[in-house]
């Protein structure tokens, strides 16, 4: 009798407790959107963070709260601007793409520069 009036506590106390929050899903890129519409809706999704602008760089990063997917937006006087990158994380690999709006060769300079990104550590 204890053991089944345990299980109805437990039951009763499972239907109560909230659902668990899904995960969240990232935009792809549509590179057949504009640029500008494009670069906004990536901005504004939530719960991704945008990485502290450094006036050196002409580009902004975006990155979800995993660390699972990262937008590079340029800005201008980049190279390939106007040009917006993605990278996932896909097991151990981080697959990058993007949409080449501007210069073509500005776009493969950008496209190395952040996969050069891939094997950067630190030195301590």
């Amino acid at each position: 009798m204890r053991s089944r009036a345990a299980a109805l506590a437990a039951l009763a106390l499972t239907a109560c407790a909230p659902a668990a929050e899904p995960e969240p899903t990232y935009l792809g890129l549509d590179c057949a959107s504009p640029f500008e519409a494009q670069a906004a809706a990536l901005a504004a999704q939530p719960h991704l963070t945008p990485a502290p602008k450094d006036p050196a760089e002409p580009y902004r990063f975006y990155s979800s709260t995993d660390g699972r997917t990262s937008y590079l937006i340029t800005v201008k006087g980049a190279p390939g601007h106007p040009a917006i990158m993605m990278q996932k994380a896909k097991g151990g690999d981080i697959i990058t793409t993007g949409c080449p709006y501007g210069d073509a060769r500005g776009y493969d300079q950008l496209h190395a520069y952040l996969d050069s990104l891939k094997t950067w550590t630190r030195n301590q």
